[in-house]
């Protein structure tokens, strides 16, 4: 991604790009990348289009499902894909500073974060960090059947809830961001991966 590209896309200009490469990769037609090559344009450095917010599970790796190559998303990863002080200090640096005009807020099936928090899981930290996401086990309530992690539809809801939160949460825990929307220089928006089929829907 060169500097002129970036600065050239808008917010849905990204999103088209993301939702194309997720295309491809769900096709089998990924783009013949030399990522070496890559590795030597990007040293003096980098303008990435996009923020992918993701979870830590080995099987959603943005890069990949979006077919994306070095230097093209800025990819902070956390279980739970949710939002703290530290990730959002590293989304206004890759917006405001790098110039990055999307962030998305990626969410997957059958995630391991979100059955520990629908089942109150505690083991070391992981009994703190789930906590972030309690608000969205807290808001689901309209699913019927056992609400613990047992009851897949339970879980996606509860998962879906916590992207849609996490989207709200960042214009508001973050003035830059909050800032850069409204010029309309930056969109935020949501997006569930199925790791069953590889496809990536967005809510928006």
């Amino acid at each position: 991604m060169s500097q002129q590209r970036q600065q050239s896309m808008t917010p849905d200009d990204a999103l088209a790009e993301l939702r194309a490469g997720n295309n491809r990769f769900v096709d089998g037609q990924m783009q013949s990348r030399d990522l070496m090559a890559q590795v030597h344009e990007t040293a003096s450095g980098q303008y990435p289009f996009a923020v992918v917010l993701g979870c830590i599970d080995s099987r959603v790796p943005p890069e990949v499902i979006f077919d994306q190559g070095i230097g093209e998303l800025f990819s902070p990863r956390i279980a739970g894909n949710f939002v703290n002080t530290d990730i959002l200090g590293s989304m206004e640096f890759a917006t405001k500073l790098a110039g990055s005009k999307l962030i998305v807020v990626l969410g997957h099936t059958s995630c391991g974060a979100v059955k520990g928090a629908c089942d109150c899981a505690e083991l070391g930290n992981l009994t703190d960090m789930l906590q972030n996401l309690k608000p969205a086990v807290d808001a689901v309530n309209d699913i019927p059947g056992e609400q613990n992690s047992s009851n897949a539809e339970y879980v996606q809801a509860v998962a879906e809830c916590n992207v849609v939160q996490t989207v709200d949460e960042i214009p508001l825990r973050s003035p830059v961001i909050r800032e850069l929307m409204e010029e309309g220089a930056v969109k935020v928006v949501g997006a569930m991966y199925d790791v069953a089929s590889g496809q990536v829907r967005f809510l928006d």
